[in-house]
Order: C-alpha cells, then sequence, then structure tokens
C-alpha cells in the first residue's frame, strides 16, 4: 500500500517574503507577460499585477502580493528570496541510513559537529543490517573530539532498505524539519543555513542542496567525468520540481524535509527510486518541492568501473516501478507530436525535408494565435523561435533517448541496415560532443564519451530489464508535453 501522505495547509507565503525572476525568464509584449519556466509558457498578467511586481521583483505583504509570489514560483518564472518564520537548527533532526559504512557515517558526523549550525542537532544513524553493528559504533565515537555530541543509533537487525531506514528515523524524529542525509556525503559548510528559510513557506515539503563530486583520494579514469555530470548533480539553477519539468526530481543523497509534509514517508517497498516516488507523491498532493543549489553537499562518487556501471544500471531498474504508480510522468521522451512529425519526415529525405517545413509552419501559424494578446496582432516571429527551439530540444531528446533508454533498438536497427548503422554512429558522436562541450574544461573529450556510453548502455540495460521484470513497457514509451 502506498504511504499516505496529508494535504498542505491553506496557508499562503508569510509577509517579508520575496520572489525575483528566475535566471532565463523574460518579459515579452511590453512586460505584460512573462516567458519562461520549464516547460517553457507564457504567463500573462493582469493590469494589477504587473502593478504589484516592482520590476524584477516582488514582496509579500498581503493576500494579494502573496497569491501573485505564489503563481510565479509555481510557474517556475520565479525564485525565492524565503523570509518569515522557519525552523532553526535546534529543531532539526538529521537521518542517516548505513549499512556497513562505518567510515563514511564516522566522517559525516565527524563533517556535521564541525560545522557551528549542525553542531548540536539531533543524528539519527539508521543501522540497516550491517554485518558487524560494533564497527559503526566504533566508528561514530572515534570520529568525534572530547565534549561533541555523538549520535543515536537505531538498528535494523535485517536489511530493509534505505527507504525503511529513513522512515525509522523519520518515525523517531520530533523535530519540525528532518535532514536525511546518506553515508556517503560531506556537507559543506553552511549548508543547513541556506536550505532553512525554505521552511518559511507553509506549503513547502522538501528542498534539496546541489550534491557534487568529494575530491576522490584515489583518483580514477571516471572520476573527471563524474566530477562533471554525475547523476545527482542537478545543476547550479535553482527551481521548482515536478515531473515533466527539466528539474524532476531530487536524489534523496540529501534531502531537507518538513516531517509533518511526509506522513508515512518514503515506500518501503521500492528499493531503487523511492525518492522520485515521494517527490511525485508530494506534488501530486499539492505540496512545493524546490531544489537549492545555493547549498552543497559532496558525495563520494564510485571508482570502480564495475560497481559504477552496477549503480547506473540499478538507477534504470528503478523506472518500471515508477511507471506502476505514476504512469506516463516517467517517460523517457517527452515530445509535441508536432516536433515528432516535423523530425520524421526531415529523415525521409529531400521531400521529407519540404514537408517538415510545411508542419513547422503550420505549427508555428497554430502558436501564433494562441500567443496573439486579445485585440492585437499574431507575434508570428516569436512564435517561430519558440517552434524551432522546441523541435531542437525534441531532436536532442530523441537522439538521447536513441543512445541511452531505446539502445537496444538502436542497435537492432543497425545490425540490419547500413543507413542506421551512419545515423547510430553520427547521434553517438553529437551526443557525445554536445554533452561534453559545457564541461570541456574538465574532463577530455575521448574520456567523457567513452564514459557517456558505458553509462548509457548500463542505464539502459537496467531500464530495459526493469520493464521485462515487471511486464509493463509504460517506462519505454513516449508522452506529449504538459499543457503549459
Amino acid at each position: 500500500m502506498t504511504p499516505a501522505l496529508p494535504a498542505p495547509p491553506d496557508a499562503r507565503l508569510p509577509d517579508g517574503y520575496a520572489v525575483r525572476l528566475a535566471p532565463g525568464t523574460r518579459p515579452v509584449e511590453d512586460g505584460t507577460a512573462l516567458l519562461g519556466g520549464s516547460p517553457l509558457r507564457l504567463l500573462r498578467l493582469s493590469p494589477a499585477a504587473r502593478r504589484l511586481l516592482d520590476g524584477d521583483r516582488l514582496t509579500v505583504a498581503d493576500a494579494r502580493t502573496a497569491a501573485l509570489a505564489a503563481r510565479l514560483l509555481d510557474a517556475g518564472v520565479a525564485v525565492p528570496e524565503p523570509a518569515g518564520p522557519a525552523p532553526g537548527p535546534d529543531d532539526v533532526t538529521v537521518v542517516v541510513p548505513v549499512r556497513d559504512r562505518p567510515d563514511g557515517a564516522a566522517r559525516l558526523l565527524a563533517a556535521l559537529r564541525a560545522d557551528p549550525p549542525t553542531a548540536g542537532v539531533r543524528v539519527l544513524v539508521v543501522d540497516d543490517g550491517s554485518a558487524d553493528p560494533a564497527a559503526l559504533a566504533a566508528a561514530l565515537a572515534a570520529a568525534l573530539p572530547p565534549g561533541a555530541a555523538g549520535a543515536e543509533v537505531l538498528r535494523h537487525a535485517r536489511s530493509r532498505g534505505p527507504a525503511a531506514a529513513r522512515d525509522t528515523g523519520l518515525r523517531a524524529a520530533a523535530t519540525a524539519a528532518v535532514a536525511f542525509l546518506d553515508s556517503d556525503v560531506v556537507p559543506v559548510p553552511g549548508w543547513l543555513d541556506v536550505l532553512l528559510p525554505h521552511l518559511a513557506d507553509p506549503r513547502l515539503a522538501l528542498v534539496a542542496p546541489r550534491v557534487t563530486a568529494l575530491p576522490p583520494g584515489r583518483p580514477g579514469w571516471l572520476s573527471a567525468y563524474e566530477t562533471a555530470v554525475s547523476a545527482l548533480d542537478m545543476g547550479p539553477v535553482p527551481g521548482p520540481v515536478a515531473p515533466l519539468t527539466g528539474l524532476s526530481y531530487l536524489p534523496s543523497a540529501a534531502l531537507l524535509a518538513r516531517r509533518t509534509a511526509l506522513g508515512d514517508g518514503f515506500d518501503e517497498r521500492m528499493r531503487v527510486a523511492e525518492d522520485v516516488d515521494l517527490v511525485w507523491r508530494l506534488t501530486a498532493a499539492g505540496w512545493r518541492v524546490r531544489y537549492e543549489p545555493a547549498a552543497r553537499v559532496a558525495h563520494e562518487h564510485p571508482a570502480a568501473t564495475g560497481a559504477w556501471l552496477r549503480r547506473r544500471a540499478l538507477y534504470g531498474t528503478g523506472a518500471a516501478p515508477l511507471a506502476a504508480r505514476h504512469g506516463a510522468l516517467v517517460a523517457p521522451v517527452v515530445i509535441s507530436p508536432w516536433s515528432a512529425a516535423a523530425l520524421g519526415l526531415a529523415l525521409a529525405g529531400r521531400g521529407g525535408r519540404v514537408a517538415a517545413a510545411g508542419v513547422l509552419g503550420v505549427a508555428t501559424a497554430r502558436l501564433a494565435h494562441r500567443l496573439a494578446p486579445a485585440g492585437g496582432r499574431p507575434p508570428y516571429g516569436r512564435a517561430a523561435g519558440l517552434v524551432l527551439r522546441g523541435t531542437a530540444a525534441g531532436a536532442r531528446t530523441l537522439a538521447r533517448s536513441a543512445t541511452r533508454h531505446h539502445w537496444p533498438l538502436t542497435v537492432a536497427a543497425a545490425a540490419v541496415s547500413r543507413r542506421a548503422r551512419r545515423a547510430a554512429v553520427a547521434v553517438a558522436a553529437a551526443d557525445a560532443v554536445l554533452g561534453w562541450w559545457p564541461h570541456r574544461g574538465q574532463v577530455g573529450l575521448p574520456r567523457f564519451a567513452a564514459a557517456r556510453r558505458l553509462e548509457d548502455v548500463a542505464y539502459g540495460a537496467g531500464l530495459w530489464a526493469g520493464a521485462l521484470r515487471a511486464r509493463d513497457p509504460r517506462c519505454l514509451l513516449p508522452v506529449r508535453p504538459p499543457a503549459a
């Protein structure tokens, strides 16, 4: 049975809370509308809303400004500058699930006690059936200087999985906020002070820091790649988290939660993707979830190639149980029918390219009429830019899918068609170069390309294995974007 979640309170943002336009959001139509968010949308502002928005910033002072600020946040066109009543460090419990990682748990505890805001917080280490529980207790005790606060250890006699370990800690906590930290992370000093103010939003359930790479003790060939593009690193841009958006989930390596929002907590039946499931259940219940990269924790990435590939395959197996619970939200490809038709025709040859241009022209005209203000002229130029931008994003998504989610189909096609082989090689090369370019100062192209292909093969293998095991193909099927 899926764990129950409470509904969020019917409460507005507090006075003094402010929002500012997010990076990438821009005013259009002489300031009467905002273009931004993910998925990209046009948000028209009433004359009253335009008067309330002071340039690119809005401060909550009453019910009207609170409603507008909430609308801008939920549309993804603004980011918060939180203010108002929020829990302090004394009202936080840190929950650390661990199994057979005594040195990592000890390192984490030492980092918490060395950071003044967390020096005295209650820490619950949940031992999820470690083979040597005495080694964990000894490591925790040895990690602390004399007089430092220790940690309470709760133990599962047998391993029940990370979701169950977190839930054990959640049930034992009595504070307003609970921070979940995995034993392979090291918080960067000040992380909690950055996250806690977000809980001034009474409808915020979760906020997460950026997960960066912990400098490896013995760098391997994967280290530079993982530092650049770890699956746990959600990037430098803050924003709301929701399925089928640019920030569709948060990793549970580090989360700060409003305890009462979590209800019965994680789904203990899930040994992987339980963090994605929790985020999606919270957003479906009406809670807000946010990502705040100004706070950071460092993560110890796997150094051995075998362990790294097994972890990526495990991530892939999580898609099928997510599809069983959330349906099309787990789709690997989100593309509009117009973009799909145009791209399909363009691949058919010269005549197809002419037809593709026609499809894009019709899509542009339809979008321009949708974007036209009341009594105004359709903005054909802006519509054309949006259609081309969406089609380019769709092409990138399909290329990524061909080399990652659906690579078995790509290999099958390449085995019987020379044209498919050439296309597969070209797509794989383009995908590697495009993925590497933003990180070209951190890792060389040959290493990046090799690691990317191995990672994609492992993830895709796990994805297909999970779908076959569940006899459910929904995690492999494309969907159209949600309505803006």
